[in-house]
């Protein structure tokens, strides 16, 4: 009962400072269980939970009519959009039926070149330790113990993406390969990602579909030709698949100004689209150009420090 009217009272508060702000929410994954090695990403119950208090207590919009109504100064007040970046297998079969179920709309991203068969490259470094009988790990020039504890496991994963992550994409994918080839014992795990088919049936269902270039590099290593092909090239494959227009862009990574230029952003609104969206906390006003759209990631396991933090995100740069 305390609880509700706490977030009964937040949400009034809300609804008074919040109008002509747009909150942006960024997922990548929705688990069935909790995953050590992906702490951040939330379970099916945890996300179900998030979207009905989201559904109860916010105004969930698409990303275009945000888009649309924040340039025209009609946006509502405590307005979310929930996005999803990469195109993974679980948008569809977790994560969308919970957004039906409250009635939330979604943005997913694809990054284009991993829908044929093939892992990002993250996800195949992470495989390496999920399993839980290698006891060593062979890198270039040296053997590693790998630990038992979960915390030490995923310190060690994570060292190894941050080694790899700011690579241009040819490098980034030999670095990974070589891990495979120097450790032949583990056995690749199946396609996590969205089939081309899969993403037809995901916007079947009304998820909006947008781009997240081929390969999901740092677009800031690149040169602009190389830009401007990872970025065509994904917009061009899913209108492709859709038979219709790809107007919502994500940017890989995405912070400004470390992992996109403002040559990036002259790309993206060369080829079409109508909005990006970047991964800078806050909420957009309707300054914030359409093109780097600042999105934030909810990681709270309670639905108080959820809520709050959602509205802590709106009013960000408020005052």
């Amino acid at each position: 009962m305390i609880e509700n009217l706490l977030h009964s009272m937040l949400a009034l508060g809300g609804r008074i400072l919040t109008q002509g702000r747009l909150s942006i929410l960024i997922y990548h994954q929705v688990l069935p269980e909790y995953d050590a090695l992906r702490p951040n990403e939330p379970t099916v119950a945890i996300f179900d939970w998030q979207m009905a208090l989201i559904r109860r207590y916010f105004t969930p919009i698409s990303l275009a009519e945000g888009v649309r109504r924040l340039a025209d100064k009609t946006l509502p007040s405590n307005a979310v959009c929930v996005t999803f970046d990469d195109g993974y297998l679980n948008n569809l079969t977790l994560a969308q039926p919970v957004l039906e179920k409250h009635g939330i709309p979604a943005t997913v991203y694809i990054a284009t070149g991993f829908s044929e068969g093939k892992n990002m490259w993250n996800d195949r470094i992470l495989h390496l330790f999920e399993q839980r009988d290698l006891k060593q790990l062979n890198l270039p020039g040296e053997t590693i113990q790998i630990p038992e504890q979960d915390d030490a496991r995923r310190e060690i994963a994570y060292s190894l993406l941050r080694k790899s992550k700011y690579l241009p994409p040819v490098q980034r994918d030999a670095f990974v390969d070589e891990l495979y080839a120097l450790n032949p014992q583990v056995v690749e795990a199946q396609s996590k990602m969205l089939t081309p088919e899969q993403v037809r049936q995901l916007a079947a269902l009304g998820v909006t579909i947008g781009a997240h270039t081929v390969e999901h590099p740092i677009l800031a290593v690149l040169d602009e030709q190389q830009q401007l092909q990872q970025i065509r090239d994904s917009k061009q494959r899913i209108e492709a698949w859709l038979k219709q227009p790809v107007e919502h862009f994500a940017y890989p990574n995405g912070v400004w100004p470390k992992d996109l230029t403002q040559d990036t952003i002259d790309i993206v609104k060369s080829l079409g689209f109508s909005s990006a969206v970047i991964t800078n906390w806050g909420a957009a006003k309707q300054e914030t150009s359409a093109f780097a759209l600042p999105r934030f990631t909810p990681w709270d396991r309670s639905k108080l420090k959820f809520h709050i933090r959602l509205l802590l995100n709106i009013l960000r740069h408020k005052i």
